[in-house]
């Protein structure tokens, strides 16, 4: 997966220091708040993901502006990267959910409209 949407950024937009949580927050799915608590706990027992916060920082691009058109595609790219799997059955089944709808539709309207079908007929 080489989109950019499945890349991991820094969320300078939603960013109170450098924006890493929001960053990892919009790549998990998890709420920033959750885990900006998380991080500052972490950050006071153990101190380590204090350096590691700031490595990040330097390190992970800036989230390009309107890499998601709107909220449903962000929370799409959000399944995608965290179940590609099961983005990838949900997409089959939808598709032959459209396939079977499609084939009821195509075979009531050829069934019950019997100048189409005297046509189809005269074709052959």
């Amino acid at each position: 997966m080489n989109s950019p949407r499945t890349t991991l950024y820094r969320d300078k937009h939603n960013a109170k220091l450098m924006g890493v949580c929001a960053g990892i927050a919009d790549y998990t799915g998890i709420n920033v708040f959750w885990f900006r608590i998380g991080m500052v706990i972490l950050a006071i027992t153990m101190g380590w993901p204090i350096l590691a916060y700031f490595v990040a920082g330097l390190l992970l691009n800036k989230k390009p502006p309107y890499l998601y058109r709107d909220e449903s595609e962000q929370k799409y790219w959000q399944s995608v990267r965290q179940s590609p799997k099961r983005t990838a059955r949900e997409i089959r089944a939808s598709f032959r959910d459209i396939d079977r709808r499609l084939a009821a539709v195509e075979a009531h309207y050829v069934s019950s409209n019997p100048r189409l079908t005297a046509e189809i007929e005269r074709l052959r």
